[in-house]
């Protein structure tokens, strides 16, 4: 009984913790939440992970066309400019594999991807979608831009 009780308050306190990253200095955040239009010829990819309880303590690697962005952990961002007028694949990593998003962006625009953390068979799992611009400006200017590092996954 002791055991299990043991057990018990170590798997909580493990759970109950929250995951951060490195974040870059408040001006470049605050630069990039202008939204201003990207470079000629490029797109902008905002890849978020808003604030939410669910998975607080998992951090999961996003890619783009196969190249590391870096971890999320809540309340985050990530911004990267892509070649204009192409198909590009944003990945991050799950339970088992990889989630794969397919965006075809235009030159001049800026996307916005979410990334949600989903309830898996062992550990939480890591899902990609698409919002609207203006739900991706207003969740984006919610959260601080993570420093672009090292994925441990893939």
């Amino acid at each position: 009984m002791k055991t299990k009780l043991i057990f018990s308050a170590v798997a909580l306190s493990v759970l109950s913790g929250c995951a951060t990253v490195p974040t870059a200095d408040k001006a470049e955040s605050t630069k990039l939440k202008q939204f201003a239009e990207p470079a000629e010829g490029m797109a902008g990819v905002y890849v978020y992970r808003d604030n939410s309880t669910v998975g607080a303590a998992l951090k999961k690697d996003v890619y783009i066309n196969g190249d590391c962005v870096g971890e999320t952990a809540p309340g985050v961002f990530f911004y990267q400019q892509v070649s204009g007028n192409q198909e590009h694949t944003i990945s991050t990593e799950s339970e088992f594999s990889a989630n794969d998003l397919t965006l075809y962006t235009e030159e001049g625009r800026n996307y916005f991807v979410q990334q949600y953390i989903k309830m898996g068979v062992f550990v939480g799992g890591a899902a990609l979608e698409q919002v609207e611009e203006q739900t991706g400006k207003v969740e984006v200017t919610k959260t601080d831009l993570a420093i672009q590092g090292t994925c441990t996954s893939m």
